[in-house]
């Protein structure tokens, strides 16, 4: 098969052809029929200690079941649509069987290096990970369940109340979908913070209150100005050093900060500040398959909407360009790997 394939940090991907993937006994092989980028992946190709030379990234993707492993074949069947959690857990673990498998400490996790990814024609997923995309949810959409997960679990390690007051740092996919489950789950005012005008756009239709400028505006005097108060909680989905400083700063007394951006980077903070206020910082990953499940739920109730943070589509070929454009974003948000 083909796949856009990682040769060294600081090179653009290249496509190439690589052995198709084979099932095990509990697994699956997709047909990829949509697969987002992600920042992880833009981070991870740029930034060290990089990737394994001939690592297949691609973590976002939804698909069709084009082959089955003998135990798999008892839960799925060939033409199913699917959506999957990047990783194959062991499936025994008191993790595994709680459906947050992301902690399994036998964890082989999918397009970072230890399984190949989907920026490929196929890709292999265990059936322990995977669920059916519902009738009315697209691939697209299926695809973008991932990052959505990642915005729900964010808000709810957050314990965020009903009626609370929230500042996302970041427009992003991933502030994006922290927005939207703000909102979901009854915040009262859901700013976001943004330097991206186009960001700040899409940031108004995914459950922002008020949206504004963070390489303009005082963030702090425009947050009282349009709440009457300070953030209880503060989101920071952006993931550059700096910034949990920032966070600590802007955040009021036991405010809470929740740190949901991935920075590769060493970061100072100073404590003082946060010791002074009683702050709490949590950090957060990935999601549960619960997560997962709900997600799709409510994509198929129509209750969230996804697939309006889709900036564009790209085929295989034009993947490594529409990858290294991203490491410097403007108007784009998710772009959209659709193999075939």
């Amino acid at each position: 098969m083909h796949a856009a394939v990682f040769r060294a940090l600081g090179k653009p991907l290249e496509i190439a052809e690589v052995p198709d993937p084979k099932p095990g006994p509990s697994d699956l092989v997709l047909r990829v029929k949509a697969c987002g980028i992600c920042g992880s992946d833009l981070h991870a190709a740029s930034l060290p200690p990089g990737l394994p030379a001939g690592s297949v990234m691609g973590h976002e993707f939804a698909g069709e079941v084009v082959e089955l492993g003998r135990d798999a074949a008892v839960q799925f069947r060939v033409g199913e649509r699917v959506c999957a959690l990047p990783f194959f857990g062991c499936g025994r673990c008191r993790a595994c069987l709680a459906g947050d498998g992301i902690h399994c400490p036998q964890i082989v996790t999918t397009g970072l290096g230890a399984s190949p990814g989907a920026y490929a024609e196929f890709v292999r997923v265990g059936a322990g990970e995977t669920l059916r995309l519902p009738e009315s949810v697209s691939f697209r959409e299926g695809a973008l369940v991932e990052p959505l997960s990642v915005g729900l679990h964010a808000v709810h390690e957050a314990r965020l109340e009903p009626g609370a007051n929230v500042l996302v740092i970041g427009a992003g996919p991933i502030g994006l979908a922290v927005a939207l489950w703000a909102r979901f789950f009854g915040a009262r005012t859901v700013m976001v913070s943004e330097k991206a005008p186009g960001r700040r756009a899409l940031a108004e239709r995914f459950g922002a209150s008020h949206v504004i400028d963070g390489s303009r505006e005082h963030v702090a005097s425009a947050f009282a100005t349009a709440a009457g108060t300070s953030p209880e909680v503060i989101f920071e989905c952006v993931g550059v050093p700096g910034m949990l400083q920032q966070c600590i700063l802007l955040a009021p007394s036991r405010g809470r900060i929740i740190g949901v951006g991935v920075c590769m980077q060493p970061d100072t903070i100073l404590p003082l500040f946060a010791v002074v206020k009683e702050i709490t910082l949590r950090f957060v990953v990935g999601y549960r398959k619960q997560d997962f499940q709900l997600t799709l739920d409510m994509l198929a109730a129509e209750r969230i909407a996804g697939a309006a943070m889709i900036t564009d589509a790209v085929d295989l070929a034009k993947l490594p360009a529409a990858f290294e454009a991203l490491k410097q974003p403007t108007t784009q948000c998710k772009v959209m790997l659709e193999p075939g």
